[in-house]
């Protein structure tokens, strides 16, 4: 029988995997659908204007910052930044929770169990060790 200490690094890796699931098709979004993404942004972030070549840039800097995020890498700066998108975009659809049963607004809960797995991961980053890159191979000034 395994020990709970045995059981974390299992545990946060599958949280690390579904955050990256979601956070990598909003990524795609903006590669195969960048005109959502512009309509995302001008919704909820209230910033309109957005053309394709500067979708695929937020994108592509997106798609950095995951890929970094599920190999562990410079866990600080890639974790925290996860956790910091995602809480925006958690906010940002605040008038979303006032009329739940309106339209699509009652998926737009789903964000909150997810902002926890964010900032649990940020948290418990020193513990996340499955699948991520040797911490000896990485600025180890972060522990």
């Amino acid at each position: 029988m395994r020990t709970a200490d045995s059981r974390i690094p299992l545990t946060l890796l599958m949280l690390r995997l579904s955050v990256f699931l979601v956070m990598f098709m909003w990524t795609l979004d903006k590669f195969i659908r960048p005109e959502h993404a512009a309509a995302v942004f001008s919704k909820f972030y209230f910033i309109s204007g957005l053309g394709n070549t500067i979708v695929y840039v937020i994108g592509a800097i997106q798609l950095a910052i995951i890929l970094g995020f599920i190999v562990g890498w410079k866990k600080p700066f890639t974790y925290g930044a996860v956790t910091f998108f995602h809480a925006i975009s958690t906010f940002s659809a605040f008038k979303q929770y006032f009329s739940p049963f309106e339209e699509v607004n009652l998926l737009f809960f789903t964000a909150w169990p997810m902002l926890a797995a964010c900032f649990t991961l940020y948290c418990l980053k020193h513990l996340d060790t499955y699948g991520t890159l040797p911490v000896a191979s990485q600025n180890a000034s972060y522990q």
